[in-house]
Parts: structure tokens; sequence; C-alpha cells
């Protein structure tokens, strides 16, 4: 399946320069100490208004996942199943990702997950998870 390019705005520019050079970006309230996911305008533990963006780890935990069944193209062949995790990062916010080169079989809630990135055409790059172990 071919990614849809993604457009940055004002808000996502600092998370799209990091993903730029392979790093993951958060948002942290530096008066709480605590992270919140990069879509984040206050803290989603605190409801602080101090957020700024910052690099994180890039490394998490498989929360969950599902696997999205590959529609059918104009040419009739099937494209590959897509497999999406809830990943917990190493800082605490949860992210939905792409699991690439994951089948669905064999994986297990708590396996590591490390942040990678693709750049569809066109568009930003984007984060993806790739499990390892």
């Amino acid at each position: 399946m071919t990614l849809i390019p993604i457009v940055r705005d004002e808000h996502s520019a600092p998370f799209f320069d990091g993903a730029a050079e392979g790093r993951l970006m958060l948002r942290y309230s530096p008066s709480s100490g605590e992270w919140s996911e990069p879509a984040a305008l206050v803290c989603s533990v605190t409801q602080a208004r101090d957020l700024e963006w910052r690099p994180a780890a890039g490394v998490g935990e498989l929360v969950s996942w599902t696997v999205r069944p590959g529609r059918r193209g104009e040419d009739g062949r099937r494209a590959p199943d897509q497999v999406i995790g809830i990943v917990e990062t190493a800082e605490g916010p949860w992210l939905t990702l792409r699991l690439v080169d994951a089948a669905g079989r064999g994986l297990a809630a708590g396996m590591a997950v490390r942040v990678d990135f693709v750049r569809p055409e066109g568009g930003e790059a984007m984060p993806v998870g790739r499990v390892s172990g």
C-alpha cells in the first residue's frame, strides 16, 4: 500500500524536522516533568501549557496490534496486509505506528519496538515501528 504524503503545519514542523534527521520528537512539560504525544497542545497528564519539543529515545514496548487486510488494487492484486501497533514509548506516551517487517503472527505484548522513519514520495518522513525480539 502506498503511503499518503503528510504535509507539515506550524505545530508539527519541529516533529517533522526531527523525523527528517531520524529523531523521534515528543512534547515535554518542564514544570511537571511529564511527556506527551506529538499532537498534544497541553500536557496529557497535568494539562500544563508549557510544552516544548524534545528528542525521545525512539524505543518502546508493543502494547497491542491489529492486522489490516490489504485491499485489492485496480489490477486485481491484493496489497500486503499491514500490522498497526500501539507502542508505549520509553518516555510514556503511546504512539500508533505501522509495524514494518511484522506479519502479525508471533507478536506479543511487551516486545521491544524501535522507531524508524520512512519517507513517502512527495511527503514528510513518517515514524514506523520495527519489532526486535
